[in-house]
Order: structure tokens, then C-alpha cells, then sequence
């Protein structure tokens, strides 16, 4: 019992002196290929046998022959340890420069392509990782050229719509100040109302501005749905009669809403204006309101005749007006980016979908608290 405890404390300080020295020189070489550091692996574990070996035999438990015998063993076990450990160190190393060239392809702007030569799994997970990461960025990179081309088309209407009126705002001053206008009063007016439809275009772009920047501060308050309705139809009444257009509001219920009263008019306002603008004369326009499992949905239904389907999803963009047509009825093209905005500040959502006819936009905002 006594010889076997000598041999295994010899055999392992060897092995500890062997597997020691490993380590300070995979420490070494950390920064080196990963085959290097799996033929260290390899060789410490046959120098870690021969080691033991040799320290049992300098205590002399081991007669010459025995040793000569040992030695052979391990020296071929070392040959095959470290041929098998360059093999595999070679081997994964090319899968990971294969994929390293599949990762360099999407991070230039390209797709992720995955390899098709089998890996390890642990490299076959970064490579799904990757996969997934290559569709985020592709959905980001799709999302950033559809905001910068809804942008620079904002821009150019923007500055098209700013520049008629400013232009008739000037012919007209230039003829009250040169005396040649042969109706004041009427120029006055059309001064007035022009003056206005700028000031509602610079409050709309300060808005979306506070919307896009995610400073728009709300206070949310307990209102009943019927009364928030019912301004909203009162004030859009003016401007139906005007278009001949009837306002229907008798399926809104009286359910509780937590919402800012000021911007959630504004919401109602731009979908009524939008319907009453695009809905013939002698239509109707409907507001409804209702509890859902979800919330609470308002909608508003319009005559329009419905919008195009591969123009639905860009109902909601910032300057998109169903044409391209730059009129004024047409308006800035702000006012559902702003209700998606205002909407979206509460929690909810607000979606368009065709019906026979016409169109109806509906905005689902999360039910109050009791």
C-alpha cells in the first residue's frame, strides 16, 4: 500500500510539473491559431504520462526494460496525439474562416449566406445567430431607405406647398401696397386664409418633429369616449356641410378612456377631416366606438371608394396623400403620421382596411383602469 502511494505522488508531481508548464504556454500563445494551443493539449498530456512515468522510474519502481517499454508506448501515443490534434485544429480553424468570410459579407451590406460545410455545434449556433442578426439588419436597412425616401419626399412637398402660398401671399401684398388691387377686402381674406393654412402646416411639422424625437409629453386623464366623440363631430360639422358630407355618430358608447383630451381630439380631427375631404358629396361619414378584448376601438369610416392595396401600408407614412397630386385640398400629407404617432404614444395602434365603398381607420387604445 505503501509502494502505491509513493507511485501515484510521483507519477503526480510529473504529471502537475508537465500540465504547469502547459499552461504558461497556452498563456503564451492565447493569442495564436487554436490548432497551436490543441497541440499543446495534446503534447501536455503525453508529457504528463511520460513525466509520471519518468519520475516513478527515477525512484527506481521501474526496472531499465520496463522503462524502455513505457517510454516507446508513450512516444507513439504522442506521434498519434499530435497528428490527431493538428487534424482537428485544422479543421475547425477552416470552419471558422469560412465562416468569418459569410459574417464579413453581411456586415459590408450584403445578406448573411450560412456554410454549408458541416461545424461543430457551437459554431453552427453563432451561425444561426448570425442568420438572424443578417435578417434584423436587412428589416433595419429596408426601414432606414423607406424613412429617408419618405424624408426627402416630405422635403421636396413641404417646400413645393410652402412655396405656392408664399408666392400668392406676395403677388397680393405687392397689389394692396401698389394700390392696383381692385378688391381689398377680398385680397385681405384670401391673405387671412392663407396665413392660416401656413400656421396649421408649421403646427403639424412641430408636431410630428415632437413625435419623431419622442418629446411629446402627454397627461393622461379619465374622459368618457362619448364626450371626446362628440367634440370632435362638433367640430368637424363646419367643414361637412361645406363638402355636403353627413356625420354619423350613434354607435359610440360611453366607455372610460385614459388619454391626453388634447391630443387624442387631434387624433379624431385629422381622421375626420381626412374622411369628410375624400368622401363624394351627399356620403356619409361614421364614428363609431366600442369595447374589444384588446381595448377600446374607435373607427371612423369614410366613402372614398376604397384606397389601392399596395397603397395601404403607406397609408400612415409621413407625407403620403393617395396621389401625387400637390394640391391644397390635399393637404400636407401629416395628419395620419401624426394620428400613428399620437396613437402610438398611448400604447395603441391604428390601422386602415378597405370596406365596400370606402375605407375605415381604426384606432385601438388600451382600456382604463378601474
Amino acid at each position: 500500500m505503501r509502494d502505491t502511494l509513493l507511485i501515484a505522488l510521483y507519477a503526480f508531481a510529473g504529471a502537475a510539473a508537465a500540465g504547469l508548464a502547459g499552461a504558461c504556454v497556452l498563456r503564451l500563445i492565447r493569442r495564436r491559431s487554436l490548432t497551436a494551443s490543441l497541440a499543446v493539449v495534446a503534447a501536455v498530456a503525453v508529457l504528463a504520462m511520460l513525466a509520471g512515468t519518468l519520475a516513478v522510474a527515477w525512484a527506481m519502481f521501474l526496472s531499465p526494460h520496463d522503462l524502455t517499454v513505457v517510454t516507446t508506448v508513450v512516444a507513439m501515443a504522442a506521434v498519434v496525439s499530435l497528428a490527431t490534434a493538428l487534424l482537428l485544429g485544422r479543421w475547425v480553424v477552416a470552419r471558422s474562416r469560412e465562416l468569418a468570410e459569410a459574417a464579413r459579407s453581411f456586415g459590408d451590406g450584403g445578406d448573411y449566406a450560412a456554410p454549408t460545410t458541416p461545424a461543430t455545434a457551437e459554431l453552427d449556433a453563432l451561425s444561426r445567430e448570425l442568420a438572424a442578426t443578417s435578417a434584423r439588419l436587412a428589416e433595419s436597412r429596408a426601414r432606414e431607405r423607406a424613412l429617408e425616401s419618405s424624408r426627402r419626399e416630405l422635403v421636396a412637398w413641404i417646400s413645393h406647398d410652402l412655396r405656392t402660398p408664399l408666392a400668392g401671399l406676395r403677388a397680393m401684398s405687392e397689389a394692396l401696397e401698389d394700390g392696383v388691387a381692385a378688391d381689398p377686402d377680398r385680397y385681405l381674406r384670401q391673405i387671412r386664409t392663407e396665413v392660416e393654412r401656413l400656421n396649421d402646416m408649421v403646427g403639424d411639422l412641430f408636431e410630428l418633429s415632437r413625435i419623431h424625437a419622442g418629446t411629446l409629453s402627454l397627461a393622461p386623464a379619465r374622459i368618457s369616449l362619448y364626450d371626446l366623440v362628440g367634440d370632435a363631430l362638433a367640430g368637424a360639422d363646419p367643414l361637412a356641410r361645406e363638402h355636403g358630407v353627413r356625420l354619423v355618430g350613434e354607435a359610440v358608447a360611453a366607455v372610460p378612456v385614459e388619454v391626453d383630451g388634447k391630443e387624442m381630439s387631434r387624433v379624431l380631427g385629422n381622421l375626420l377631416v381626412n374622411a369628410i375631404r375624400r368622401t363624394p358629396a351627399d356620403g356619409t361619414v361614421a364614428v363609431a366606438a366600442e369595447r374589444s378584448r384588446e381595448g377600446v376601438v374607435v373607427s371612423v369610416t369614410d366613402g372614398c371608394g376604397g384606397i389601392p392595396e399596395e397603397d395601404l401600408p403607406r397609408v400612415f407614412d409621413t407625407g403620403w396623400r393617395g396621389s401625387h397630386a400637390r394640391t391644397p385640398p390635399a393637404g400636407a400629407g401629416l395628419g395620419l403620421a401624426i394620428v400613428r404617432g399620437i396613437v402610438e404614444a398611448h400604447r395603441g395602434r391604428a390601422t386602415v382596411r378597405n370596406i365596400p365603398g370606402g375605407c375605415r381607420f381604426e384606432v385601438l387604445l388600451p382600456p382604463a383602469e378601474t
